[in-house]
């Protein structure tokens, strides 16, 4: 699907995807798998995360992705660019930055356009915002009747997904910080939902769960929190979470969870519903695809080849992962790697099902002729990848000998 020059990725079967620089960033980036959405050198001090995108309801695509790092405003007011494509991804135009936005989520919802995420990446406050002309403006939240969310406490979030279910708007990764004080353990995890047809701009349209806290019996000691979570229609019928978890062992953990019809409640079993996820340890997002009747993910997970580096960075492999239940994972192949670990990702894939295609978007790190990425973390780019008949893709298609490495953690080995 995409050929990377400089060690990038070569997927069997594949076809070429030319990568386009928008005419006012400066200059194209030929050696970057897929097609360049945004660019970010490192010199600025301001790194590229959080991609989300959609398919509006007359087929164009529309993108966004926040700033991060010493140069950017995160921790005051954090900056959200947006994008819009014509043509199904070839091309990408910048539109107006949406601020103060941090961790956006993109979602459309009764055909209007959705932007749900924190203020900043400190003490912030949770806001949504709605467009009527495609992302080029938005709607200014100011209270609690015109999208500030929770008000009167601080609530994060990151950038996830949006589902309908069971005649609800559900989301399935907003945070405090009231848990024990560390990074993955003072996040505790809520599920988000309101009536399908609220006024999701008001805050009394919105029902919060109980919360997930930090807990360091769980995993016989190895839990060491909850980043990052995701939501899907379970196979009941019922909406479902997964998060990413902070265990560092050599098998990597997602944990299942489940809110109740209402939205009030949200639990687990600690005993069944740490479940083996090849890359749980880093961001991810499941979707459920009706064709296949299966749950696919695009995780970040780690090769015996890299074993001994810091599993949570291992960020250099992203792999194409199926499931039918949520609970029983295999990878079916990887569709992008780069064999240096510390300056190189893709990472935080947002997708979407389009046709027989999958359609992404990765927060990358990778060179781009100035000095290249700071880190496999502080990523220079975001990109827009277009993987072709993906159902029937195989270990076999994976670059880089990685087939056998897949057949073996497929088989448990």
């Amino acid at each position: 699907m995409e050929i990377g020059a400089l060690g990038g990725c070569l997927l069997g079967r594949g076809k070429l995807i030319s990568a386009f620089r928008p005419p006012d960033m400066g200059g194209d980036f030929p050696q970057v798998p897929g097609v360049v959405v945004s660019h970010s050198p490192a010199s600025t001090g301001i790194y590229l995360s959080s991609p989300s995108f959609v398919i509006l309801p007359d087929g164009r695509y529309c993108a966004t992705c926040d700033e991060f790092g010493p140069g950017s405003s995160e921790r005051t007011g954090g900056v959200t660019r947006v994008f819009i494509s014509h043509d199904r991804g070839q091309t990408w135009e910048p539109l107006p930055k949406v601020t103060p936005s941090f961790w956006p989520t993109l979602f459309v919802h009764r055909k209007a356009l959705y932007l749900i995420g924190s203020t900043n990446s400190g003490d912030g406050r949770l806001v949504i915002r709605k467009s009527s002309d495609r992302g080029r403006t938005w709607t200014i939240p100011t209270s609690a009747e015109n999208g500030l969310l929770r008000p009167d406490a601080p609530f994060l979030t990151n950038a996830g997904n949006i589902i309908v279910c069971n005649g609800r708007v559900w989301f399935g990764s907003v945070f405090d910080l009231l848990g024990p004080h560390g990074w993955g353990t003072s996040s505790r995890f809520f599920v988000m939902s309101a009536p399908i047809k609220a006024d999701l701009l008001k805050d009394s349209s919105w029902t919060c769960s109980t919360p997930i806290v930090y807990n360091p019996t769980f995993l016989e000691g190895g839990f060491h929190g909850l980043i990052e979570g995701t939501i899907t229609a379970g196979p009941s019928g019922l909406p479902m979470t997964m998060y990413r978890v902070d265990c560092r062992d050599p098998q990597e953990k997602a944990l299942v969870a489940m809110p109740s019809r209402d939205g009030k409640v949200l639990g687990f079993d600690p005993r069944k519903d740490f479940v083996n996820f090849p890359g749980g340890c880093k961001k991810f997002i499941v979707r459920y695809d009706r064709a296949s009747k299966l749950y696919w993910s695009l995780s970040n997970w780690v090769p015996k080849r890299y074993a001994g580096f810091n599993v949570e960075r291992a960020r250099n492999t992203l792999a194409l992962v199926a499931s039918p239940d949520l609970y029983h994972w295999s990878i079916r192949t990887v569709v992008l790697h780069h064999p240096d670990v510390k300056s190189h990702a893709f990472q935080y894939a947002d997708f979407r099902f389009d046709g027989n295609d999958m359609i992404a978007l990765s927060r990358t790190a990778y060179d781009d002729g100035l000095g290249g990425a700071h880190s496999q973390h502080d990523a220079n780019f975001i990109t827009f990848h277009r993987f072709p008949d993906f159902r029937s893709l195989t270990p076999k298609d994976a670059p880089d000998g990685l087939a056998d490495e897949i057949l073996r953690w497929n088989s448990g080995g």
